[in-house]
């Protein structure tokens, strides 16, 4: 069976999160993946841990399926000579590096388009190509930070916080696979390729959507508002008997039934909830009153009674309860693929769901290296040069 971008190739100069992650769901998708990195492996999540299992970390595990793997010294003429050769039969080249490193090696977009014009160049950095910023290192944490991203996660007690995930490398990871895909979409129709300037900085202010646009309508600084939303309430945590639960009303239909659910249909009517904009408006007056309601009953009994009448709730799973809910079961979330080193390794399936060219799960995470001689030999290099190229360092 055929995946979606299968006679696409990849080739993957990124390491630690948003590149790798955008390069496994191209193979996912059935893409040919080529990782490449320095001799011994350059990758720094390879050594992000514990946990390790047969001496792979789990970081590097999460995002590196579905790819062989070779080492190149791109600092010689030696190793750029062969990555210039994968670029002519190639469709993608995706890196990281910081901003103007691939031009100062030659390997800049205007350098490999000579010799690919059908080429896609994705570039990921901290702040792109352009701006006062541009020269400086891109990491998640920072950019959470400088984002505003920080300034509107936690609570007043909490002070500002980060989001539990490096959220700006996977939002940044999945735009660098939209624009990839419609790269490829558009050359269908012009034969050239082009290149893409993406940033984690960008992609982060995109990500504010709602809380930026009613900065920018309304002019006034958002709270730390911590488990509450901006613009909707009730739609918050709320303790139970025996823990807390989210409730998300999402609208004055669904506030109606679950004042009925409750048997308090009177606050349905009061001026002060009976529409969400002055539920907004009274926001700590009505959680006071629910919050001792929801005590009254299990976590489990609530989300029964709340499910039967179709008011959006659900548990605060850790991750034990949520690798054990029938519905990750269900969708097929959890993938086990054999690796060389490791063993069987459990991994996150892909949510794609196509109904022709579903995802497969091809390869495990590669050994650094591990396709070296391979992928050579299919560009008609003889053994003999490939030995010659690792006697000089540069494999």
């Amino acid at each position: 069976m055929s995946g979606a971008l299968n006679g696409v190739r990849v080739l993957d100069l990124s390491r630690v999160l948003a590149g790798p992650f955008s390069t496994m769901i191209l193979g996912d998708l059935g893409a040919e993946v080529i990782k490449v990195e320095a001799p011994g492996g350059s990758d720094d999540t390879r050594a992000w841990g514990p946990p390790f299992k047969g001496g792979e970390s789990a970081y590097y595990l999460c995002t590196n399926r579905n790819k062989k793997a070779i080492t190149l010294n791109l600092k010689t003429e030696e190793g750029k000579a062969v990555l210039k050769r994968l670029v002519v039969e190639s469709d993608v080249l995706i890196h990281n590096f910081k901003y103007g490193t691939m031009e100062k090696w030659q390997l800049g977009y205007e350098d490999l388009k000579k010799l690919n014009p059908r080429l896609i160049y994705c570039s990921i950095t901290g702040f792109g190509s352009t701006g006062p910023y541009k020269e400086l290192a891109g990491y998640d944490y920072i950019i959470q930070a400088m984002s505003g991203l920080m300034s509107i996660t936690g609570s007043e007690e909490s002070g500002p916080l980060k989001v539990g995930v490096a959220i700006t490398d996977v939002i940044t990871g999945l735009y660098a696979v939209i624009g990839i895909t419609s790269a490829l979409y558009e050359r269908e129709r012009s034969g050239e390729g082009q290149s893409i300037d993406l940033a984690l900085f960008d992609s982060a202010v995109s990500a504010l959507v709602n809380v930026a646009s009613n900065y920018l309508i309304s002019g006034q600084l958002p709270k730390l508002l911590g488990n509450h939303h901006p613009n909707i309430v009730p739609y918050q945590t709320f303790p139970t008997k025996d823990g807390e639960m989210v409730v998300a009303v999402g609208n004055d239909r669904q506030f109606k039934k679950l004042c009925t659910l409750i048997g308090k249909e009177e606050w349905a009517q009061d001026e002060r909830f009976a529409t969400n904009d002055q539920r907004v408006r009274h926001r700590y007056e009505l959680e006071a009153l629910l919050s001792e309601v929801f005590k009254q009953k299990t976590a489990a009994e609530w989300r029964d009674l709340l499910n039967q009448e179709g008011i959006p709730c659900g548990p605060i799973n850790n991750m034990k309860e949520l690798f054990h809910d029938p519905q990750v079961a269900a969708r097929e979330m959890v993938v086990s693929m054999q690796h060389p080193t490791a063993g069987d390794i459990r991994l996150v399936g892909s949510p794609l769901k196509l109904s022709r060219t579903p995802v497969q799960f091809r390869c495990p995470p590669p050994r650094a290296g591990e396709h070296t001689r391979e992928v050579l030999r299919d560009l008609g290099i003889a053994d003999r040069e490939i030995e010659a190229l690792k006697e000089k360092g540069i494999l």
